[in-house]
């Protein structure tokens, strides 16, 4: 969400930020609904008082046994007032704030501009692809050869874009899972959490998913379904004032997400790419504003290693302007190497979000006494990537360690979770 205080002083740099972004100028607009809001509340005020007053003097009078009857009708009509313009004064703050929360963040200068993933700058490229002898194949091409990958079960299960996975490959996803989480605890500090899987709409809300990407979730009768642990994981802070020594706080939480993919109609029909219900690895950081940036590159950094453990070739993408998330200030994209596909594809975005969800949650931080005096809380910054996303993490080890006969070399690190299992055939 927006600051409207920063609006007023900088309109012409909000405006000029949204365009970035490929959107209408909007300060105009959010300036004259908080002037009205305002110019509301002013006057709700004033006639609070004049009622008071009256009141007041009603009081007096009664006390001399003076007739009260002209107050009394004053008061009525004051009364009816207030409450005229109280219900005004919420409808316009209730505007006025789905405005703020249905912008998107506003971007870092750092940030190249562009309208689409063709703008995006590539940051390095680490890892050579390997050079097959033989045609490589797509991962569900391997996997249903394998009988261990079941789309048509699947979809007689659940519907489309629903896949099972049997035996080895199970054992192979869970692996990756559990390995990314001890890599992210024990390499890099991470504190676990298993977090609930279904949230309230005020949770959805803080972390930018509502009021305008509820298209792309599922929702049960009072309740949403995750579309990725940044949800819950984000929300620990929620309401929260916490002391400047508590930062940064790190969490790591390895759950099953729901995604709708409302917009993705025709896109990665095939195989396990584009799914309703998958399992990712998701980072979250809770930070001080003046490290947000560098626990960027650190978020990323974690990210880099569970593929560079894994032996995945993969390059790192700097989102530009019109292909970054909602809620991103800043984003890198991790696009692993896909040999049946013959491209990178995105792995893992890890984004910083400034104030914007913190604000959403109001989750605050107080920074540290200054000469004995006490400072203002502050909006703590928030962070979060994928660390990665298992079932695609899965699709690149079937697609980088097939060999001809179409069975799957286990990655060496993954020995000690696969019960010594080294092939899959």
């Amino acid at each position: 969400m927006h600051d409207i205080k920063w609006i007023r002083e900088h309109p012409e740099d909000f405006d000029e930020n949204l365009k970035k972004r490929g959107k209408a100028p909007h300060a105009e607009i959010l300036l004259s609904l908080d002037q009205s809001y305002r110019s509301c509340v002013a006057e709700t005020q004033a006639l609070q008082q004049k009622r008071n007053d009256v009141a007041a003097t009603m009081g007096k009078m009664r006390g001399k046994g003076e007739d009260t009857a002209a107050l009394v009708e004053e008061g009525t009509a004051l009364k009816n007032k207030l409450a005229t313009l109280e219900a005004e004064e919420r409808a316009l703050f209730e505007k006025l704030n789905f405005s703020l929360a249905s912008l998107p963040n506003l971007m870092l200068d750092s940030v190249p501009q562009g309208t689409s993933d063709a703008d995006n700058k590539t940051v390095r490229v680490v890892g050579d692809p390997a050079l097959f002898s033989f045609k490589p194949k797509e991962h569900f091409e391997l996997g249903e050869a394998l009988g261990l990958m079941d789309f048509e079960q699947a979809a007689q299960v659940s519907g489309s874009r629903f896949v099972i996975l049997k035996g080895a490959l199970a054992r192979l996803e869970r692996a990756l899972a559990q390995f990314m989480l001890d890599t992210h605890v024990n390499e890099f500090g991470y504190t676990e959490v298993s977090p609930p899987l279904l949230v309230t709409s005020d949770t959805m809300f803080g972390t930018g998913q509502l009021p305008n990407l509820g298209e792309d979730s599922f929702k049960t009768q009072n309740h949403w379904l995750i579309p990725t642990a940044e949800v819950p994981l984000t929300n620990l802070v929620a309401k929260k004032t916490l002391d400047e020594s508590q930062l940064p706080l790190r969490f790591v939480g390895h759950t099953p997400c729901f995604r709708s993919e409302a917009g993705a109609a025709g896109k990665d029909t095939r195989g396990m790419l584009r799914q309703h219900q998958f399992y990712k690895v998701e980072l979250v950081s809770i930070v001080h504003p003046d490290d947000a940036q560098g626990e960027l590159e650190r978020m990323t950094g974690a990210a880099e290693r569970i593929l560079q453990k894994l032996n995945l070739p993969y390059r790192v993408q700097l989102l530009c302007t019109g292909d970054a998330g909602f809620c991103s200030q800043k984003t890198y994209d991790l696009e692993v190497w896909l040999p049946g596909q013959d491209q990178y594809r995105e792995i893992s975005s890890c984004s910083t979000c400034g104030p914007f969800q913190a604000r959403r949650m109001n989750a605050r931080f107080r920074p540290k006494d200054i000469d004995g005096q006490k400072q203002k809380p502050q909006f703590v910054h928030t962070l979060n990537g994928s660390g990665l996303a298992v079932g695609r993490t899965l699709i690149a080890v079937l697609e980088n360690y097939q060999q001809a006969d179409g069975s799957i070399r286990i990655p060496e690190v993954l020995y000690p979770y696969m019960n010594g299992l080294k092939e899959i055939k």
